[in-house]
């Protein structure tokens, strides 16, 4: 049984997820905490999008994909292309949903805009979550150890 379960967290969609679910949580601590700080949300979105891409980067390449040393910065720009792009998805939502239009979550948490912020957030790193993964196998990591 242990065998079994050290080979489930051998494997890179498993690694992936738990990498994931490592950014996402420095995301939201870094989202959540600036919004205290700084009410424009896009620019809190900008801040902690740039800092989760570092600390993803930093573990994808390491950890779930298990990269050669060599040729880390031209993978750090590829994977960084590829998160522009969903942080693209992630600004547009976040402006739609808590500048635009906050009454679409609002009506399910009391208008509540630090509410609002979580749920669009949380909506919108699942739908990134999944985009990167096939950016990331498929255009960025390809030299294994």
């Amino acid at each position: 049984m242990k065998n079994r379960i050290m080979k489930l967290f051998q494997h890179e969609v498993v690694l992936y997820l738990i990498a994931g679910v490592a950014t996402t949580i420095v995301y939201f601590a870094v989202r959540m905490g600036l919004f205290f700080l700084i009410s424009d949300v896009v620019t809190v979105t900008l801040i902690a999008n740039s800092l989760a891409i570092l600390f993803a980067f930093w573990v994808n390449d390491r950890f779930v994909f298990k990269q050669v040393t060599k040729g880390w910065p031209l993978r750090l720009v590829k994977f960084t292309s590829a998160r522009l792009a969903t942080l693209f998805l992630d600004v547009a939502l976040a402006w739609l949903l808590v500048d635009s239009f906050p009454q679409l979550i609002g009506q399910f948490v009391n208008n509540n805009i630090q509410m609002v912020n979580a749920v669009a957030a949380l909506i919108g790193q699942v739908l990134i979550m999944v985009s990167n993964y096939f950016l990331s196998k498929f255009f960025v990591f390809k030299d294994k150890k």
